[in-house]
């Protein structure tokens, strides 16, 4: 008869080092990802941490650790830190009002490319036409060209016109630039929901666009915030279109950022562009952390149908 002690299975002690040992492949992995984090990073924290400088230490060509230390910065306010870049930027050369420029453009674009993008891409994904194929890819060719190339056709009549130089014709025309994309990825996201969904739903009394309304679009959220999140971008980030479509008054924050660099015959002005550089970034953070999930979500969902 065996005794307790006997009928134990001897298990080996595990160390905390060998239960935690990491592969090479995985070592490398995150050495790589660290360090594609850091140089991703760098710009964005060199610039800030620049923007509280003075130029003659944040573009130092005597000694680069000036912009670190703030020597002349120090010399110049008493300081190592200095809020001037920002005063002078959003006080003395107005940089609120193109902040204001840029928000009526982008609230306008984005609004009206969802609207005929979410509307144009259930139509497209529900036909059985051929001509729906070649719109898509009527839509791919445009997307393709060059911002430039399709802006130059615009400036001839809205000179003639004289409606160049406001908001309402750069936001039209940004919607033109940006609407074939948004009927290509909300085409991709309607595809992959199933359409018994809406046929189930008409059966039931609804309208056709009753159950786009009820039934589709709750579904599609996470793809229309995804889509919204890059018309967004594409509007808020814009230069070509914004510097030749805009007066110099109703300049959005892009154009105003250049205008702030100067020329190589007129002294610019750097450290309100660096300041004004960061004021813009800043608010993009906050927006992809508080649209993080939708944004994998959606782009997780919006995956072509083969």
């Amino acid at each position: 008869m065996t005794t307790k002690s006997q009928s134990r299975i001897a298990v080996p002690a595990v160390s905390g080092k060998a239960r935690f040992r990491l592969s090479p492949f995985t070592v490398i992995s995150l050495a790589l990802v660290a360090l594609w984090l850091i140089v991703a990073a760098f710009p964005f924290l060199w610039t800030f941490w620049g923007s509280f400088k003075v130029q003659s230490d944040f573009f130092s060509k005597v000694d680069w650790q000036n912009a670190i230390y703030g020597v002349n910065t120090i010399k110049e306010t008493g300081s190592p830190f200095t809020l001037a870049g920002y005063y002078g930027a959003w006080v003395d050369e107005a940089f609120w009002r193109n902040v204001i420029n840029s928000g009526i453009v982008v609230f306008f674009t984005v609004i009206i490319s969802l609207t005929i993008g979410t509307l144009g891409g259930y139509a497209l994904a529900r036909s059985g036409r051929r001509y729906a194929f070649w719109l898509l890819m009527a839509a791919l060719a445009f997307r393709a060209m060059p911002h430039i190339t399709l802006v130059s056709g615009y400036m001839l009549p809205f000179f003639e016109w004289n409606i160049w130089g406001i908001l309402p014709t750069t936001i039209i025309v940004l919607v033109a630039i940006n609407q074939p994309f948004t009927l290509w990825m909300l085409h991709s996201f309607f595809l992959n929901i199933p359409k018994d969904m809406d046929e189930s739903a008409m059966v039931d009394g609804c309208t056709r666009f009753q159950a786009f309304r009820h039934v589709i679009i709750p579904v599609m959220w996470p793809g229309v915030i995804t889509t919204g999140l890059f018309s967004f971008l594409l509007a808020y980030n814009d230069f070509a279109v914004t510097a030749m479509l805009l007066s110099s008054e109703n300049e959005t924050i892009i154009p105003a950022i250049n205008s702030f660099l100067g020329t190589t015959q007129v002294e610019g002005k750097v450290m309100y562009a660096v300041a004004a550089v960061v004021s813009a970034t800043a608010p993009l953070f906050v927006l992809i952390l508080l649209f993080q999930r939708q944004i994998v979500s959606g782009l997780t969902a919006g995956a072509v149908k083969g």
